[in-house]
């Protein structure tokens, strides 16, 4: 299934972590919608698997999103002169999955608890 991960386990690999922020809670509530931080290289298919696999739901939907990483400037201060340095951020991908209707995933609760 997968062509550049074979060996790795499908559901931990692909899903980096679930993005909680407010507008994805108020899509949660009002459409059923969950968003995560996925493998750049992982497509539409093969986060759809990994996601119902990993938290037993039916998917609908997968809409992923290439974010750039931002440049980012500091100054530090290293024998009393000023030292101005630029880096940047990594790129990542983001993918917002649509459950079926009455479905739902509960972020919050500890995985072996169950």
């Amino acid at each position: 299934m997968l062509r550049w991960a074979r060996d790795m386990a499908l559901k931990n690999y692909i899903i980096a972590r679930p993005l909680v922020t407010e507008k994805m809670s108020r899509l949660e509530e009002e459409q059923g919608k969950y968003a995560f931080e996925v493998h750049p290289r992982a497509n539409k298919h093969e986060i759809k698997a990994a996601v119902e696999k990993k938290f037993d739901v039916k998917v609908v939907k997968v809409a992923t999103q290439n974010r750039v990483g931002k440049t980012k400037s500091m100054t530090i201060r290293s024998g009393g002169r000023p030292i101005r340095t630029q880096g940047r951020r990594s790129h990542w991908k983001r993918a917002i999955v649509t459950l079926a209707e009455g479905q739902k995933i509960d972020l919050f609760v500890a995985e072996g608890t169950e």
